[in-house]
């Protein structure tokens, strides 16, 4: 089998694409590409973060299907990965002065986690590794 070399891009369904675009923008630096809708009515918005990380926002036709929730079957949380704990810190501070929903960062055996949420209430998350 051939090795899978990297991660090449996350795609989020989300409920509103006017109100998700610029959060992602302001929030994470997202930057947009291109947007377009689809013959079937999905709106949708792609573009990358500075690190090369490709991210697709998709607005369905009638809206979401409620809430997100981990506890469904899909997406748990995305995480983003950042070079040290000190990014990390920054990371925690960035989101306060942004106003975005956040817990505060969490060290365990394999990581430190800054866990925070989108419009959507989707479960999102910057990491960085023990030790660095």
């Amino acid at each position: 089998m051939p090795e899978l070399t990297g991660f090449s891009h996350l795609a989020l369904t989300i409920s509103d694409l006017d109100r998700s675009k610029p959060w992602y923008v302001d929030v994470l630096g997202w930057q947009p590409m291109f947007e377009d809708t689809d013959e079937s009515g999905i709106r949708f918005a792609f573009g990358f973060f500075a690190g090369g990380v490709g991210l697709g926002l998709r607005q369905h036709p009638g809206g979401g299907a409620g809430a997100f929730s981990p506890d469904r079957a899909g997406l748990d949380h995305a995480s983003f990965s950042v070079g040290s704990r000190a990014d990390l810190e920054a990371w925690e501070r960035h989101l306060a002065d942004k106003g975005a929903t956040y817990s505060p960062i969490v060290d365990m055996d394999y990581g430190a986690v800054l866990s925070f949420k989108d419009p959507d209430g989707i479960a999102l998350e910057v990491f960085a590794m023990p030790g660095i």
